[in-house]
């Protein structure tokens, strides 16, 4: 499996698939998981859900810093990945997370999909 670099890479190849709705099923799961207050429709536009899923993720940072490392344990984000990342603007560095749980969430689906 060749993971996606960048969102729009990963958007594209969920469509292509025509596994765009289970990503967002799993996404949802997971936030439910999490008990992170945020549902997704099926039919959320990728950039909707790029700026939602962002936003949540910087207030975890911001404000409720053990929920964020609920989340991405229940996602199970590389903890690797996450302290390869620069926290000195948490602007980006909540953008960077929310791609890496997106990635995250697409291998899970890739997978579930291909050996189905």
């Amino acid at each position: 499996m060749q993971l996606p670099t960048s969102f729009n890479d990963l958007i594209d190849e969920a469509n292509r698939l025509d596994l765009y709705k289970k990503l967002i099923h799993q996404l949802n799961k997971d936030l439910l998981l999490a008990n992170i207050n945020l549902d997704f429709h099926e039919e959320v536009l990728p950039n909707s859900l790029k700026f939602l899923l962002h936003e949540t993720v910087y207030k975890l940072i911001q404000e409720k810093f053990n929920d964020y490392l609920n989340l991405l344990y229940i996602v199970d984000v590389s903890e690797k990945d996450v302290k390869a990342l620069n926290g000195d603007d948490i602007l980006k560095l909540s953008e960077e997370v929310t791609f890496l749980i997106l990635k995250r969430e697409w291998q899970k689906v890739w997978f579930k999909n291909k050996y189905k």
